[in-house]
Formats: C-alpha cells, structure tokens, sequence
C-alpha cells in the first residue's frame, strides 16, 4: 500500500513538471515574437539600387556596408565589425544620424536568436561603426535602419550567407529601375512588374534617374482622372492692398494742458464739465493766490512812485516780468494798469480752442503749482492709429495714400494719408503701429472709434503663378513644372514673395513661359511621395 502510494506521488511530481516546462516554452517563445516585432517589420519590400561604387540607394539616402578586419568580404559566425559609409543623393557626407542594424536568420533557419537592434556609433565624415554577433550558420538577412531630421527615414535590407563572400540586396530590379508603381497609388512599390493590389492597373517602371531628377510621370489618363489643370509663369503688375484695424485718437499736437505757476483758490468755474466746447481766450475759471494778489498791489504801487521816471523803468519793468512768468498776459496787465487797483480772483483764459477732454477741478478747490486742471484737445483733426503685420512693413511709407471705412457715420469712407510709421513693434501682437491724419471740421470722428484702413501698395512688375500652383513642404515651396515630355512633371523647389490677388511671387527657381500645374498638385505629391530630390517634402 505504501509503494502504491509513493509511485501515485512520483507521477504527479513528473506530470507537473512537464507542465512547467511546457509553460516556460509558452513564455519563452512570446517574449521571444516580441523582442522580434521591429525587426520583422524591416524584411517589408525596399527596393535597394547599387551604383558603380558600391553604394545602395534608398530613399533619400545612399549607403554602403563594408565588413572590417581579416575577412573583409564576408560575415562569419562570432564576432564581426561593420562600418556603414552614408551620404545624400548629392554624395555628401551625413553627420548626426541615428544608425543601427540587425541580423536576422533567413525563415526557413527557424531560429530568432540573432534578431536585436545594434545602435553603431559615429566616426565623423559620414562613416558609422558597429559590432555585430552572428550566434548561427546559414543564410540571414542584414538590415540597416538610419533617420535624420532633415532626409527622414530609410531601410536597406541584404541577404547574405555565413562564411561566403557577397551581400546582395534582399528584393533586386533590372538594371537602371529603382521599382515599379502604381500609375494611381504612388504608395506601390515592387521589385518587378506586375498589377496594383488596390486596382489592378498595370505597374509602371521607375527608373534611378528619375529619382535623381525627381521626375515623375503622370500620363494623360491619369490628370484627367485627378484634375490636373497647367498655367503659365507670367510677369504681372502687382498691386497689393494691405488691410488693417484702426482707431480714432486725439492729434496729440493740438491737445492744451491748463495748470498754475503759483498756488492758489478756484473761484468761479466756467469750464464745468467734460466735452464742453471752449473758445481761445474763453473764461476758463479765476483763481485766488496771496502771492497774485500781492504782485498785482506790488506793480500798481511802483508805478505810482516811479511816475516821474520813465515807464519803462528796470524797476517798473521788473516786478511787470514777475505777473508774466505767471502766465497773467498783457492785456491782462494793461487793463490792471487802467484799473488801478488789484483783482482778488484773476480770471484764467483758454489757450486755444477746443474740447474739454479731462477736468481735476472744482468750485473752491485748492490746487498747488503745477497741478493739471484742465485739458483742451481740438477735434478739427484727428489721427488714426492703425496695426499692420510686420510682413507688410517693407510696402508702407510716410505719405502713402490710404482710405479709412467707419462703421457709421455721414461718409463712412474718407481719404487719409500715412502721417507716421513708429519705429518699433508691439511686443505682444508682433504687429507694427502706423498712423494717418484726418480731417474732422465736421465733428464725425470720435477717439475710441473703430476704423477699417485699406492701404495700396504698387510692387510693380513681378513673376507670379497662381496660389494653388505653389504646395508648402516645410520650409521648402514646391512647384511641378510640365516638362512636356510622355507626361513627365518635374518638382522644384522655389523662394516665394509678396502674395496679390490669387497669385503668388516667385523670386527664385522659375523662368517666364514655363508650365506648372495649379490644380490636382497636391494629389499627385500624396500619391507619388517624391521623398527624392527634395530635402523637406
């Protein structure tokens, strides 16, 4: 009975067991799938070219694999070095690029092992270095995997077999074609001819020249198909209008400040209310100052001892300079001299014309010397500050002809002229500050209104296409040009200007009399993706 017992819990030990390995199996190989994920995804169709100097092209990248050390031609099982030289499609040297590569065992090999990233570290000139382990024998696949921010993303993929010489390119073409796409879904590429899986049209060959040039094709059928319409590159006369937001202020030239040169008592007050309208020499208030007072008696009483001398006296003339740099005028002091005898309140006078836009002042209030009581703007002329964006900056000048629209008023449009462009921005809306003069005898413009001001600015003659000829690719401004060629449009790349009723300036890249499409661009660049050619597509 004991024996019987101890073998029952012998073959539960040995069922468990085997479970437990079947499980660490069941682990090992998931963890195993997704450790591998990246690196299967590289084995997707690139369609690698090698020129006569050993150079794969791919994208926008060229690039060449060299194996260092005692077996320079081959890769074998252990330790290997590898040294990628990359370049642009100019044949410069690419600094500051992220590298790195994998190995990976050809599938029917079955074994995952070998499928890890390797990050290869920068030499300097274009040339990266990495260190490799190949664990297997057998045939495998290398993959290189580069990007920089300017060129993008690229992908070359080689077969190779451990101990022989030669690294190939895993999908190879006929000699001078880099693939062959769809003439409807440019996204295609194969490694031989064939029909699109989206829709079934017949492949097209694209040959490495055509990537160099960045010439593609699109054949009649095809521009029917997506609009694709042509215009011509023409000089224009180039008028720009330059629209921007402006307000009503006051001509800060004919804005009066009323204020005292001693201390003193406000009396009667005349100018009683904001917005009143004033006349020069107008009653404005009298005031009450002990030192007036005093000057005034002062004066009266020299004049009357000094009758006998002259009256113009040094005396006489003295304590009479003493009321005037007070601001009491002449006439204010000859009539005292008629008079004979002092004013206790000294009336004030308007010193010009206008309206009563600020008062800090009452009946009886004490003001010292140089307090603001009043402020007198005239509103015969008016300015208007208006905001106009800094790229507009260059095209404005004093004196330039504007019109300023009101939202009411008895003549909504009115004709202005540019009185002013301030040397500076506004900090927060980046926008530059400009003003006009306007004339206002009619009263019609109030500060604080809002104004629409329309500027004109004559460029000249200028090259021009049309707006929707001209695609925005980063910072870069693309144009194709009809080659008129089986249908060949060539992309390139422009320096645009000054934008003017549906038409754009073009300054560089572009010559009168050429062709370029402005309609169905956008579709043929999303469908072709001329990564080739261009730096930032």
């Amino acid at each position: 009975m004991k024996r019987a017992k101890k073998t029952l819990l012998l073959l539960v030990l040995i069922v468990l067991f085997v479970a437990a390995g079947f499980l660490a199996a069941a682990v090992w190989n998931a963890h195993s799938m997704k450790s591998n994920q990246d690196v299967d995804v590289l084995k997707a169709p690139v369609l690698p070219v090698k020129d006569g100097e050993g150079f794969y092209t791919v994208g926008n990248f060229r690039m060449q694999i060299e194996v260092l050390g005692a077996q320079t031609d081959r890769l074998i099982v252990g330790k290997n070095r590898l040294q990628l030289s990359l370049r642009s499609l100019d044949g410069e040297p690419l600094e500051g690029a992220e590298a790195r590569l994998a190995v990976q065992p050809d599938e029917a090999a079955g074994s995952r092992r070998d499928s890890k990233w390797t990050r290869m570290r920068a030499l300097g000139s274009g040339l990266y270095e990495a260190e490799l382990l190949l664990t297997s024998q057998g045939r495998h696949v290398l993959a290189v995997d580069v990007e920089t921010e300017t060129l993008g993303h690229g992908d070359l993929v080689l077969d190779f077999a451990s101990g022989i010489a030669g690294l190939k390119a895993a999908t190879a073409t006929p000699e001078g074609i880099a693939y062959y796409t769809c003439p409807m879904h440019g996204s295609i590429r194969e490694a031989g001819p064939g029909q699109c899986p989206i829709c079934s049209m017949t492949l097209i060959p694209v040959h490495q020249e055509q990537l160099a040039s960045g010439l593609i094709t699109v054949d009649a059928e095809r521009r029917q198909l997506i609009g694709v319409k042509i215009g011509e590159v023409t000089q224009r006369d180039m008028i720009k209008t330059i629209r921007a937001v402006g307000k009503v202020v006051y001509d800060e030239r004919r804005i009066s400040n009323v204020s005292l040169k001693f201390d003193a008592w406000i009396g009667d007050l005349k100018a009683n209310s904001l917005g009143m309208r004033v006349d020069r020499g107008q009653i404005l208030f009298t005031v009450y100052s002990p030192e007036l007072f005093s000057a005034q008696q002062e004066y009266l009483e020299s004049r009357r001892r000094l009758a006998s001398r002259d009256p113009q006296d040094s005396l006489v003339q003295a304590v009479k300079r003493r009321l005037m740099l007070w601001d009491i005028s002449a006439a204010q002091v000859r009539a005292l001299e008629r008079r004979g005898k002092a004013l206790e309140y000294l009336p004030i006078f308007a010193p010009n014309s206008g309206t009563v836009i600020d008062k800090s002042v009452v009946d009886g209030s004490y003001m010292k010397a140089g307090g603001s009581l009043l402020r007198i703007a005239d509103l015969s002329t008016v300015w208007v500050d208006a905001e106009v964006y800094e790229a507009d900056l260059p095209l404005i000048s004093q004196g330039m002809d504007a019109e300023v629209r009101l939202a009411y008023g008895p003549q909504q449009t009115r004709k202005a002229k540019v009185d002013y462009v301030y040397p500076y921005l506004q900090e927060n809306t980046r926008t530059a500050r400009i003003r006009l003069e306007l004339d206002n005898a009619d009263g019609a413009l109030k500060p604080d209104m809002y104004a629409e001001v329309r500027l004109q600015a004559d460029l000249g003659q200028r090259l021009a296409v049309p707006e929707e000829a001209v695609l925005f690719a980063g910072e870069s401004r693309v144009v194709f040009v009809d080659m008129d060629e089986d249908g060949k449009l060539k992309p390139v790349r422009v320096k645009t200007g000054q934008r003017v009723d549906g038409f754009i300036e073009i300054i560089e890249g572009l010559d009168p009399g050429e062709r370029v499409v402005t309609s169905g661009n956008f579709l043929i660049a999303a469908e072709a993706k001329l990564r080739t050619g261009i730096d930032q597509w």
